[in-house]
């Protein structure tokens, strides 16, 4: 009876809230026509991308077109009025209106004719692809400066031959006051925010490419975006934390991929001291097998700051080899008491033990390694590493940036029957979730992923100096660790490549997860485990797919789609693609397989878009509209609020 009472009055005070916005039963009534019709549109077109490794270029270009869904919409639009080339030199216009219009107009000796036949153009194709919105939610996505005159034009109907010299005097206007390329720059923008009503990043935003923070900074920005962390991100979240691991973990990977750039110029970290210790100790090093990949497409570099960075490499990499070692002593449940290297080197015969057997070193001048206490840092290593935790703690961008992943990223993700992670879920060779523990307490399947989304939390915003440590430990763990859902492999194989000739020992092996997705079974049960139901979907990333050798990224019963095909120009020649995107819209599901992207410039220079082969690969027996989403849902339960408000007033108990 009490708990009725209780229910009973947090209903009246939900009430009493809804209210103040609808604050008549006329207007609650208008409110649920208004949802009621939006019921009825189109579902709004989701974009999916996973794996992109800082190649900003090429996310921004599929950024762009919507993995085509852009260039679609011209073709459809614009198919009787211009040649495929044009249209191509349009939709260009549309994917970088400030650096294609100036080219354009170079072009044009009367640019008034230019002018007024590309605006009437662009609003073509934006009154298409704004059709699946109410004029509401149009509206609020209008630019500021021109919103009055946008939601006129297009709104605009011609039947009317009045009308129409009103929206062509409109027009002229802008022509005539110089705001003519003001104008197609909000309507290029406006029509790639309606083309796509949703974007979800499936991990791994971090490391290998050039430049990770450019691509943030334009999620920062866009309207709408989630983001399910991979294992590259959350080493990096760790990093920001002041994990000095996590920091030395990102280093020696930016360092293998000569990314300098983007950590002193994008993130202001201060290398000049590593640099310093770096020239100091390792100075008369064998270096070699820290050479950094070098990306011929980004230019040269001299031999001599080639071999800087690599002397870099390899005073990050001992440090944190070092500490490793204290990580894992500090976490028995990581089960990682292998992975200790420095304490597992006999110096003598220059030989290791890895998995319980013995390989020569290739490389044992570690000047800074006692013998006696491998995992020691000097009194110089700790305050270099002192230096670089301050350095990355107070970087404002990297921080910002930090905080957008965690605000805006989990582990997981379910949305409109689509369940999004990045890695794996960890399963044993028999087909069951694997189990693991941590402080004495088991969990597998979802449990597991909804705990390390917990912990990964503690490592940067926890105020408790334990929970904090334990947290930034597990955000490493997160990174590497053999039974890391982010991760999915039995070991990152680190030390022995760069120690180690004798490639037998670099094999890391994956969960079982990745060949028992294979059997239709699996997929429906890690469905079943997060509470969908077999028509619903899972989108993966993390393991390129390799289209070369006839690899299909839909497994299973055709439930379970990898998009990673290698965002990353270093993989573009073991998978053959570019990478895969996900389409997922009110007639169905498509995969996008991309091919190669060049620069920016060249497909400005010669209106070149990504090559693209579209699968559809499941259809809908109806256009899926607004009811049949997640959206929907919640807009149903807000009718069933405002009706019950409605009889609330009826009855007395709230008053008008």
């Amino acid at each position: 009876m009490c708990a009725e009472v209780f229910a009973a009055g947090e209903n009246t005070k939900y009430l009493q809230l809804l209210s103040r916005d609808f604050p008549t039963p006329e207007s609650a009534w208008a409110e649920i026509i208004n949802l009621n019709a939006l019921l009825k549109l189109p579902k709004g077109t989701e974009h999916f991308m996973s794996d992109l490794h800082g190649e900003y270029e090429a996310f921004i270009h599929i950024l762009n077109n919507g993995s085509g869904v852009i260039r679609e919409k011209v073709d459809r639009v614009l198919s009787q009025q211009l040649t495929p080339d044009q249209r191509a030199e349009f939709a260009t216009l549309i994917y970088y209106p400030s650096q294609k219009l100036p080219e354009l107009l170079k072009k044009y000796s009367y640019k008034k004719d230019f002018y007024l036949t590309t605006l009437m153009q662009l609003l073509e194709v934006c009154r298409m692809v704004s059709s699946k919105h109410t004029r509401s939610f149009v509206r609020k996505a209008l630019p500021q400066d021109f919103a009055y005159i946008l939601d006129e034009l297009l709104h605009a109907h011609f039947e009317d031959h009045d009308k129409e010299a009103y929206y062509h005097a409109i027009l002229q206007s802008i022509v005539d006051t110089q705001q003519a390329d003001a104008f197609i720059e909000a309507l290029c923008a406006l029509i790639k925010k309606l083309a796509v009503l949703k974007l979800h990043i499936v991990g791994d935003v971090f490391d290998r490419g050039p430049r990770p923070d450019i691509i943030i900074d334009h999620l920062i920005h866009h309207h709408s975006v989630d983001i399910q962390w991979g294992n590259h991100d959350v080493v990096w979240m760790g990093a920001a934390s002041g994990s000095a691991l996590c920091i030395a973990t990102v280093l020696n990977t930016s360092f293998a991929y000569n990314n300098l750039e983007f950590l002193e110029d994008g993130y202001g970290i201060n290398l000049r001291p590593l640099a310093t210790f770096a020239d100091n100790v390792y100075k008369h090093c064998n270096v070699s097998r820290f050479a950094p990949k070098v990306d011929p497409s980004r230019g040269d570099i001299s031999p001599q700051k080639l071999a800087q960075v690599a002397r870099m490499r390899k005073a990050i990499a001992v440090i944190m080899f070092k500490l490793e070692c204290a990580v894992i002593d500090r976490n028995p449940d990581f089960q990682m008491e292998r992975r200790k290297f420095l304490q597992q080197i006999d110096f003598e015969k220059k030989i290791v033990c890895i998995d319980g057997a013995w390989y020569k070193m290739e490389d044992t001048d570690l000047p800074t390694v006692d013998i006696k206490n491998p995992h020691v840092l000097t009194p110089d290593e700790r305050e270099l590493m002192q230096r670089l935790c301050h350095s990355f703690q107070e970087s404002e961008k990297l921080n910002r940036h930090i905080r957008f992943l965690y605000d805006k990223g989990s582990v997981y993700h379910i949305e409109n029957g689509n369940l999004l992670y990045h890695g794996a879920i960890p399963l044993t060779l028999q087909g069951d979730f694997a189990q693991e523990t941590f402080d004495g307490n088991t969990y597998s399947g979802k449990a597991l992923m909804d705990y390390c989304d917990r912990i990964a939390r503690n490592g940067y915003f926890s105020q408790l100096p334990q929970e904090r440590q334990k947290g930034q430990d597990f955000l490493w763990y997160l990174w590497c660790g053999h039974l890391s859902p982010l991760f999915g492999r039995s070991k990152m194989a680190t030390f022995e490549r760069l120690f180690v000739a004798d490639e037998s020992c670099y094999q890391e092996e994956k969960n079982p997860y990745y060949q028992l997705i294979q059997n239709p079974m699996i997929d429906r049960m890690i469905l079943k485990e997060f509470g969908l139901n077999d028509n619903c979907h899972i989108v993966n990333g993390h393991v390129p797919v390799q289209a070369n050798k006839g690899e299909s990224p839909i497994k299973g019963s055709g439930r379970l789609i990898v998009i990673d095909g290698g965002f990353c120009r270093a993989y573009h020649e073991k998978t053959g693609t570019a990478g895969y995107t996900l389409v997922f819209n009110s007639r169905g599901m498509s995969l996008r397989a991309h091919q190669p992207f060049e620069t920016t410039q060249k497909a400005i220079d010669e209106n070149i878009d990504i090559l693209s082969t579209v699968n559809i690969f499941e259809t809908t027996n109806h256009r899926l509209l607004v009811e049949d989403t997640d959206e929907g849902k919640q807009l149903l339960e807000r009718i069933a609020d405002l009706k019950e408000l409605i009889q609330a007033y009826h009855t007395g108990k709230i008053k008008c």
